[in-house]
């Protein structure tokens, strides 16, 4: 039984079961059973009882008002989900749920209000602005590093990052895989062997050579042979013939490891999800179609990333974790 007792009983009932007690008529385990109540509670009321029999009563009075949020906030919440959900709706934008933490972060940073995020996402479930996302595959191969350095996480996806651009923009990142410090985020329009080898240049001189590269077996990173046809015999096998960007790391003398499947590469994905995710949202704010203009954004984006989130598996900030 409830332990709301104002809910199913009215005072004079209540009152009637402690005198009954007070003048030992009936016993106490009785009147547990009848109110479903525990002894504790039981003799908190009772006290209160014959502290003054005539004025006791169980109705509930709350000691504090029931906060209700502001209408101007509750407005702001509907405005920022119906945004969310249009890029949702867009097949040529990667956005794929609600994104609850960043308009959390928006009404606070951009609007000034404080509001929970349990409120918010009572607000989606109330107004049909709530998807469940699907269960996360696990990675089947898991890269465990020591230091910083020792490995250096790279790859690029193609997305339309800004919604107002007539294009889709590459985003090419490396990240370093023992701190989760981003250490190189920029975007292009075309995406090429160039492209990446002055990713591999800024990285290097900025921070030192690292001990290996973790990339996918796209044909920028990894020459990889195809099947033989009836038409053409293929003789050069798979890595018999070595990329302009492998050579690069050669001269180097720095190793380039490459993953099995996507999953593998999760340790990147994780970021790059945070990364594009709120870059979309915010080029979209922002009606953002230049590239330079994005880029700025980004820029910021991963001076947050890098220096205030503390990342959800190492539980540090990328840059400390990497200087220490």
């Amino acid at each position: 039984m409830s332990k709301q007792l104002h809910k199913n009983f009215v005072d004079e009932q209540v009152k009637l079961l402690l005198k009954s007690y007070t003048d030992k008529k009936i016993k106490i385990n009785y009147i547990l059973s009848i109110l479903g109540i525990k002894r504790r509670r039981f003799f908190k009321l009772l006290n209160r009882y014959k502290k003054d029999p005539d004025n006791f009563s169980i109705q509930y009075n709350r000691k504090t008002i029931n906060r209700k949020i502001d209408k101007t906030i509750e407005t702001n919440i509907i405005k920022e989900l119906n945004r969310e959900k249009i890029l949702i709706l867009d097949k040529e934008v990667p956005i794929r749920y609600y994104n609850y933490t960043y308009i959390k972060d928006l009404l606070e940073n951009d609007y000034n209000q404080k509001v929970s995020l349990s409120t918010i996402i009572n607000r989606a479930k109330t107004n049909g602005f709530y998807l469940t996302k699907p269960k996360r595959k696990v990675h089947d191969r898991e890269v465990l590093t020591n230091y910083p350095g020792e490995l250096i996480q790279h790859d690029s996806s193609h997305h339309l990052f800004a919604p107002y651009a007539n294009s889709k923009w590459y985003l090419i990142t490396s990240i370093d895989d023992y701190s989760r410090l981003i250490l190189y985020a920029v975007l292009v329009e075309r995406e090429t062997t160039w492209t990446n080898i002055i990713a591999l240049k800024v990285v290097i001189l900025r921070y030192g050579l690292p001990y290996s590269y973790y990339v996918d077996s796209h044909s920028i990173y990894r020459f990889v042979q195809g099947r033989d046809s009836n038409w053409r015999n293929h003789y050069k096998l798979t890595d018999e013939v070595e990329p302009q960007w492998k050579q690069v790391l050669d001269d180097c003398g720095v190793k380039v490891t490459y993953a099995l499947s996507p999953q593998a590469k999760g340790k990147i994905e994780r970021p790059y999800r945070w990364i594009q995710d709120r870059l979309v949202r915010a080029c979209y704010r922002k009606r953002i179609s230049d590239i330079k203009q994005a880029q700025l954004i980004l820029n910021s984006l991963i001076q947050k990333y890098n220096y205030q989130w503390i990342h959800s598996t190492t539980g540090e900030v990328p840059y400390i974790r990497f200087v220490e």
